[in-house]
């Protein structure tokens, strides 16, 4: 069954949303019974180091799961994604540090990326979340 941008959109959003690996298994395989492989993947960093870490997690995890495969452009997909959600969050999280959850959907030629993000300073926390997509 080929889904489209949307459906593919809201998944990604909803893994990286989960609260535990036991929602992440649950969610991957409600998910994958209508086509949609899915991962999610954990991170904690200060800004500046955590772009490069968020992007290789991003990358890694996909083809850990299958995915995508070990190709350039199923690769930069992925990683042109995970790097257009986080753009979207830069001015909040210059100097920050930073913890949250990348979510990834895959369904046929649409790969989506979704970042949520606790952003904090002592004990002053803000959230964000970004959305990336590409078509492989």
């Amino acid at each position: 069954m080929v889904l489209g941008s949307k459906e593919i959109c809201k998944a990604a959003i909803k893994m990286a949303l989960s609260d535990n690996r036991q929602e992440e298994a649950e969610l991957k395989s409600e998910f994958l019974k209508r086509g949609i492989k899915a991962v999610a993947i954990d991170f904690g960093s200060d800004f500046s180091s955590a772009v490069p870490k968020i992007l290789e997690r991003a990358v890694v995890a996909a083809r850990r799961e299958g995915i995508i495969g070990e190709s350039h452009a199923e690769e930069g997909a992925v990683a042109g994604a995970a790097h257009e959600a986080l753009q979207q969050m830069v001015d909040k999280c210059v100097g920050l540090n930073l913890g949250g959850k990348i979510g990834i959907a895959r369904n046929g030629s649409h790969i989506s990326v979704c970042i949520f993000l606790a952003i904090g300073l002592l004990n002053l926390n803000d959230v964000a979340i970004g959305m990336g997509h590409r078509a492989v």
